[in-house]
């Protein structure tokens, strides 16, 4: 059973910044991608970014790229989001996800974390 706990969400004003964070345990860390997906009130699931066991990153569109950076830490069994120049678009739940293949698609991911709320007011 892989568990996941997210952290460092909250309130911050539009341009600022946030780190996410998700420590997994369970299961070898190496061993799965890593992801992170937010949902908005009314609104699916969404993709955010991806990254998998050596590094390589995947990212949800042209609305986070260039903003938001995805990394894993293996010795912490750790990995994080930082956000950046965040919008009140960016407002969601963001929720950590792990999987044994890499995926961007929320119906198929195993393992979620509880998720952290973001809020960005303007």
């Amino acid at each position: 059973q892989v568990q996941l706990v997210e952290s460092g969400g909250g309130l911050v004003q539009a341009g600022g910044s946030l780190r996410l964070s998700c420590v997994v345990s369970g299961r070898t860390f190496s061993s799965l991608f890593m992801g992170w997906f937010r949902q908005a009130p009314g609104k699916e699931r969404e993709f955010v970014a991806a990254i998998s066991r050596s590094g390589g990153v995947i990212y949800g569109g042209d609305s986070v790229k260039g903003r938001f950076t995805i990394s894993r830490d293996n010795a912490k069994n750790t990995v994080y989001l930082q956000m950046n120049s965040l919008k009140p678009e960016d407002t969601a739940v963001y929720y950590c996800a792990a999987d044994s293949v890499i995926t961007t698609l929320a119906r198929t991911i195993s393992n979620w974390g509880q998720g952290t709320q973001v809020t960005v007011s303007s």
